[in-house]
């Protein structure tokens, strides 16, 4: 079995340790970074990077939007996915424009969490439905701003971002639009061209932003 290498940066002990258990004794799970910092991890991550970070976004210091940015600059790889709690939805948005993979709420169970990070470690995105939602409504209630070119997305690609932006995977995404899961991949690499990225959360980011969806 592959093991996913996983690390932590979280600065409240009992949720940085609560998951630092959870990820050495899951199978097929190990974390051999935590840290209570940014700073700390980028003196100490390139050192056997992790290929999925957990990164808590309301830190002391340098943030989790700061921290998004520099790490990402050190490790262009590295698949990073925000923990944040309900009051965040504007720093959430702002840290995926950042390069977040997606983002959970610290309540989320045991197996959404390992999910989560199955899913961005295969290339997708991991987005908790209840901050995609407010995510959602804080956009709408913003001015409006003159809308971006729509980089030529077809109607059907344009479905398959909103239902990404609300939380959907590509399974229940591909339900939704009535296609298979492949047909789903194929639309979202014709999105990435299209848009100038390379991951799903950075498709939703891209788009939101410029109101192409």
């Amino acid at each position: 079995m592959e093991i996913l290498r996983t690390g932590i940066v979280e600065d409240e002990p009992e949720t940085r340790e609560g998951l630092s258990f959870l990820l050495n004794h899951a199978p097929g799970f190990e974390c051999r970074h935590v840290y209570d910092s940014v700073e700390a991890a980028l003196a100490h991550i390139d050192r056997d990077p992790p290929q999925v970070l957990l990164l808590d976004i309301g830190l002391p210091g340098v943030d989790g939007i700061e921290g998004t940015r520099l790490l990402r600059q050190r490790l262009p790889n590295l698949a990073i996915i925000i923990l944040t709690v309900f009051r965040d939805e504007d720093r959430v948005f702002r840290a995926i424009c950042a390069g977040a993979c997606g983002y959970l709420l610290k309540t989320s169970g045991p197996e959404r969490i390992l999910a989560a990070i199955r899913e961005v470690a295969a290339g997708g995105a991991a987005m908790s439905p209840e901050i995609a939602v407010r995510v959602m409504d804080l956009l709408r209630k913003e001015p409006e701003s003159r809308p971006a070119g729509p980089g030529d997305l077809s109607p059907q690609e344009r479905r398959l971002l909103k239902l990404l932006a609300e939380g959907h995977q590509n399974k229940t995404a591909a339900v939704e639009l009535g296609i298979s899961i492949h047909t789903v991949g194929f639309h979202l690499r014709s999105i990435y061209g299209k848009l100038h990225v390379h991951t799903r959360a950075e498709a939703v980011a891209r788009a939101m932003r410029d109101r192409l969806i």
